[in-house]
């Protein structure tokens, strides 16, 4: 039997995570190392999802060069890979989270996608994706896969009736809403880009919100940092307040951890104040911890008791 979720990572990297008190522009920075991860969105919502309980297929490219740490890891977790391979090696990002919990990140450019490659990437993708029941498309695009293309193909997705979860950025999140993804989770900054203007309280951002929706999404979950989430669907509006963590390790993975999280709710039909308050306790986790999983899932139970839903309306 066919796993129920898949992720599809079109960019996929290995994280170089490191920690520093400041980053000092122009100077020689001495970085704690905090480890070099297989990694890209999608596999992190994987790692996660898998942890849970949850069967997970992996697809999207992985450069053939340097492929050893991902065919490990998915032995290691039992994911089933889909990955298609190119020429060439999969890039590096350097993830530098500072005391004050602020990242920088330094994502490196890494394969380059030919035409024959993505054409044959849309026809095994578009055959194995009906399978499941849910299937997230998350991180940026590789060089190669124009806006227009992923866009082309989030379509074929969704006219395939396959419920599309999308968490990308910039162009690649622009292209992808007008495909009408079943549930998409850009943060403030993004809603603010996508709608055109400065978003400045509560209000103005579920306004903003609201108008995303009508595009036809199902879902729309809005990331605000400090200030928690938002969930608008078609039963009702929700505000998701975690609890303040104490010791933050790197925040690398907390928005993957939340839609993995998210994706466990759904395909376990939890009620929407449930399913909210389990994502945002799997995010909040996530940033105690300098890799993306939940070891113990029993360290979620505290976390979870003090996220604070708020019903804003339904």
């Amino acid at each position: 039997m066919m796993a129920n979720v898949a992720t599809i990572t079109l960019n996929a990297a290995y994280d170089l995570v490191g920690r520093l008190k400041r980053i000092e522009l122009g100077e020689v920075n001495t970085v704690e190392t905090l480890g070099l991860f297989p990694a890209g969105k999608g596999i992190n919502v994987a790692k996660v999802l898998k942890d849970l309980g949850i069967d997970v297929t992996v697809g999207g490219f992985l450069g053939e060069d340097n492929q050893g740490d991902f065919v490990a890891l998915f032995d290691k977790l039992g994911l089933q890979d889909k990955f298609q391979r190119v020429p060439g090696k999969t890039r590096i990002n350097v993830k530098i989270t500072e005391t004050d919990a602020d990242v920088t990140d330094l994502n490196f450019l890494g394969y380059e996608i030919s035409e024959s490659a993505w054409q044959q990437f849309v026809a095994d993708s578009l055959a194995y994706c009906k399978f499941f029941d849910i299937v997230a498309v998350c991180g940026s695009l590789p060089r190669g896969v124009t806006p227009d293309l992923f866009a082309d193909w989030l379509k074929q997705l969704h006219q395939a009736g396959v419920k599309v979860v999308l968490d990308s950025s910039h162009a690649a999140l622009t292209a992808g809403l007008s495909a009408r993804p079943w549930l998409v989770k850009p943060n403030h900054r993004e809603l603010e880009a996508w709608v055109g203007y400065t978003l400045n309280s509560l209000e103005e951002i579920v306004s903003a919100a609201k108008k995303l929706k009508a595009q036809g999404i199902a879902h729309v979950i809005i990331s605000m940092g400090a200030n928690g989430s938002l969930w608008l669907s078609d039963e009702a509006i929700m505000q998701a307040q975690p609890p303040r963590c104490e010791h933050v390790v790197s925040t690398v993975g907390a928005g993957d951890s939340m839609v993995a999280g998210l994706i466990y709710g759904l395909i376990n039909d939890l009620p929407q104040k449930d399913t909210l308050a389990f994502a945002s306790a799997v995010s909040a986790f996530a940033v105690s911890q300098s890799n993306v999983g939940i070891s113990d899932r029993t360290l979620l139970e505290p976390i979870l008791n003090n996220v604070n839903i708020t019903v804003i309306e339904g």
